[in-house]
Order: C-alpha cells, then structure tokens, then sequence
C-alpha cells in the first residue's frame, strides 16, 4: 500500500515565463527510458515479484522502499512541466473558438500538453512516445536486477545532466539539481548492495556519482544538507532493515551513509491557475469554484480550502487551513 502525503520532495519554483518547449525536454525525465516512470515501475514491479523475502529481507527492504521515493519524483517532474507550461496560453479572453493557441502552431512544442493533456504532463518521452513497459526489467535474479537498477540510475543521472544542460527555466533547473542528487543516492544503493551480494565494486568501474553533482549550484545546496548521503524510509513501520545494506562510506566523499527513520518532511506546492484555453480545469472554471464552494458549505467544512499552499511571492506558506477539529 502506499500512504500519500499532500507535499513535493523538494521545493519548486512557482510560474514566471512558460517554456512549453523546454517542458517537452523535461519529458524526457518522465517517460523516457531512463526516466522517473521507468526507475519506479523496474523497483516496484522488482519488489511486487521478490521470492524468498523472509531470507534476503534487507534486500527487498532496499528495492521496495526505494520504489516509494521514485513514487515522489514523478511527481515532481510533472510539478515542473506543469510549471513551465502554465501561462504558455491566454489567462484572460483565451477561450475558443477565439485564437488563443495560434501562438503555438510554429514553435518547437510537444502539442500533446496542449491537445491531450490539459496543458500539463504526459508519461511521454521527448519525442512524445507513451511510455511503454517494455521498459521494465523483472528478472527475478537478485544480482541481475541490482546491477541492472545500477545502471539504470547511471543512465538516469546523465540523462538529468543534458536536461540540466538543455533548459534553463528555474522549475527545470530545481528539478534536475534535486534528483541528480537523489538519484546518485540510489546509484549508491545499488551499488553497495552488489558489492555486498557478490564482493564485485561497481563504483570503481563507473564512479558513482561520476557526473560532479557538488558543482551544479541547484545540486549543492541539497549536498549541503546531507542529501546525497540519506536514505529515507517510507514507512511509518516497515522495511527496517535497509541499514544492513546501505551502510558505510560515501564512495566520492568518503562521509558515511545513513539511513533516516522516516520519510522527508516535503514541500507545500504552488496552486497553478486554470487555463481555460484547454479546459483546465474546466472551459468556465469559476463555475467548478462555486459548486465546490457550495458542496464545502453543505458538508461543514471551512469557508476556506483545507491545505497548504506555497507562497509564489516569497516561497514560504501562503495559507494553511485546519479542518474543523484542528
């Protein structure tokens, strides 16, 4: 099961300038082969098939849990897709059949976020291919599947890289500066289970993190944190034996791993205005707003919505509402 929590890993840029072309880049990191869909569905379909979990436990510990974060970074790709492409139609008057996305017809776009996705992501690659599962590998081999979970995140970690090269809007920038750092955690993961499995160090053939996360300043700063040394667990019980395997020295750094009993706390996101242009969320969505302030009367509730907002002025909390109890 999977307990979800109303929050982002990391913070995020609220809207400035839309880059719909940029945003077709970034889907790259979403469906393509070394994407975010891809690392969660190998993990997860990996942890669904695990055989003799009672005798390899801490194994499965680091699989399954590590499929809980990739959860989370989907997540926060489609946050900075959807931030790059809010305002990238008319806010005011775009509504058809006026020419409202006229605009768009001759720009290097993905025109999917326009005609199949509300204007926001798709688990699509670059080019706009759906993401297939032939992309997940589940061999039920365990020194297979974590060597091959090591280069998948090798190769996910460069892809960020040329994302990180290619587009310079601030949710793109935020977004690869995170995962480069939280995807080198997991090379790390990987690849210290491999060696504990077999005796066989993976980082002396491809140095983990190869790619020198410590001089991209949106990465540094989470290294400064401790980020690219913590393992979270995403659970309020479970998988507690993951310090048996993800133990001992950072292989760049030489500071010692750790593993931290619970999951981060997150972020607040930014509430991205509608875009009646492609009916989201709706071609009047004032009307959604008053059926729903009307619902929310009629059940009790707070005149106000319940829950966290960030603040796009200064990128603290701009609202929290308690619910009637609190």
């Amino acid at each position: 099961m999977i307990l979800r929590l109303d929050r982002i890993l990391t913070e995020m840029p609220p809207p400035s300038d839309p880059d719909p072309a940029g945003a077709a880049r970034v889907q790259e990191l979403m469906g393509g082969r070394f994407g975010e869909m891809s690392t969660l569905m190998n993990y997860t379909f990996q942890s669904f098939n695990f055989r003799n979990k009672k005798g390899a436990r801490p194994f499965f510990d680091l699989i399954a849990n590590i499929a809980a974060e990739e959860y989370g970074h989907i997540e926060l790709v489609a946050v900075a897709i959807n931030t790059m492409l809010t305002g990238a139609t008319p806010a005011a008057n775009g509504k058809p059949p006026s020419d409202a996305m006229s605009h768009l017809r001759d720009q290097v776009i993905n025109p999917h976020h326009f005609l199949a996705g509300g204007q926001g992501a798709l688990p699509q690659d670059s080019r706009g291919l759906p993401w297939t599962g032939d992309n997940v590998f589940s061999s039920g081999d365990l020194v297979e599947d974590l060597t091959h979970n090591f280069f998948l995140e090798t190769g996910a970690r460069n892809n960020k890289l040329k994302v990180y090269e290619m587009c310079d809007h601030p949710a793109a920038r935020a977004l690869t500066g995170y995962l480069l750092v939280r995807g080198g955690v997991h090379q790390v993961a990987y690849a210290r289970a491999v060696e504990l499995l077999t005796g066989a160090d993976l980082t002396k053939m491809f140095p983990s993190p190869r790619i020198p996360t410590d001089k991209i300043p949106e990465s540094k700063k989470h290294m400064d944190k401790g980020k690219h040394l913590k393992l979270y667990r995403f659970s309020p019980g479970d998988y507690q034996e993951l310090a048996a395997v993800f133990t001992g020295p950072h292989p760049e750094t030489g500071e010692p791993l750790e593993v931290v009993d619970h999951a981060p706390e997150g972020f607040p996101m930014h509430d991205l205005p509608p875009q009646p242009a492609v009916f989201a969320p709706d071609y009047a969505p004032e009307e959604i707003k008053e059926i729903a302030q009307k619902l929310r009367k009629k059940a009790g509730l707070p005149d106000e919505p319940i829950g966290e907002y960030a603040d796009g002025d200064n990128g603290g909390i701009v609202d929290k509402v308690k619910d009637k109890t609190g």
